[in-house]
């Protein structure tokens, strides 16, 4: 059935994504989901006058549709020749996964404080937060780049992982589409408060279960490291993983703030917004740019403990 998925293939694509990342020269399929986004949103802004109402269909189209093309693309190759079906799938998984561009992101950053200074590591980070950064100092730099790590292990690895065992390849591509209208739509601005409030909810259930798995996932990883910020990991991720605006992210912000023994949360500006968010791990320090490079030592752990856990799983059932 195309909805399984071969165990090799989970293994497969993440070396594929440690090895190669995201290369330019190759078209990714996200690449053409925000084609797809931009240009069907003012069409469906057009037709349908409630905005709530509009902004539900246009996501819930998009992501059929993402998960027919997929499926399609994925029955075409296995039609062909069985292999090429695993090698499509496997290419398919691979550009759903962004560990090593996340990585390359947080260094960038790193880079750019302790080489070129605050204003370097402020526009370094600026691409990768959603938030303001002019006004960051160098820990609230440093910070904010090692949260992306941090949520982003859950949107840019686990949660299309934990997509393709329960649903197959298809079903984690689809997810990529759910998460690109999230990071496209999905704002509190005047804008998209209503069109964008859909997709931003479709992406929140979503990422519910591999938020909360990624304690486990992350804690294990910590473990290994060091077994005592494994278990300080899981602690804090269950005392203080609801502290946070969204009903996701702060299981994994803390659990990394509980392995790294840093703070992370706090007053952030949004599009000209100040959005007071609580502080997580309070009993920590301030993270510094020595914690960038193991945030990201940490979050590549995590991924390999999931992939490993995955590819039993697909074994095994």
């Amino acid at each position: 059935m195309i909805a399984d998925i071969n165990w090799y293939i989970i293994p497969a694509a993440f070396v594929l994504d440690l090895v190669i990342g995201d290369p330019r020269s190759l078209p990714h399929p996200v690449v053409f989901m925000g084609r797809a986004i931009e240009r069907l949103e003012p069409f469906v802004r057009r037709q349908i006058e409630n905005e709530f109402v509009g902004g539900i269909l246009f996501a819930v189209f998009l992501i059929i549709s993402t998960w027919i093309a997929a499926f399609l693309v994925v029955a075409l190759a296995m039609t062909l020749n069985p292999i090429l079906g695993d090698v499509v799938q496997t290419v398919l998984l691979f550009f759903c996964f962004s560990t090593r561009s996340l990585v390359a992101a947080a260094t960038e950053v790193k880079d750019a404080l302790e080489t070129r200074g605050l204003k370097a590591g402020q526009k370094a980070v600026s691409m990768i937060v959603g938030r303001q950064t002019e006004t960051l100092d160098r820990t609230g730099v440093v910070r904010a780049s090692i949260e992306t790590v941090a949520e982003n292990f859950v949107d840019g690895f686990l949660s299309p992982l934990f997509f393709a065992v329960i649903g197959g390849v298809p079903l984690a591509v689809a997810y990529k589409m759910v998460n690109t209208l999230d990071s496209m739509v999905g704002y509190k601005n005047e804008r998209y408060l209503f069109f964008g409030r859909g997709a931003a909810r479709i992406d929140d259930v979503a990422n519910y279960i591999p938020a909360r798995l990624s304690i486990a996932m992350i804690s294990l990883a910590g473990a290994i490291l060091s077994g005592p910020r494994g278990r300080r990991a899981f602690k804090t991720a269950l005392a203080e993983g609801q502290c946070h605006k969204s009903p996701n992210a702060g299981y994994p912000e803390a659990c990394f703030a509980g392995a790294l023994g840093a703070k992370f949360g706090g007053p952030n500006v949004y599009h000209g917004i100040l959005v007071e968010k609580p502080f997580i791990g309070n009993d920590f320090r301030d993270p510094d740019e020595t914690m960038i490079a193991r945030s990201c030592e940490l979050m590549v752990l995590a991924a390999l403990v999931s992939t490993l856990v995955a590819t039993l799983v697909t074994a095994l059932i």
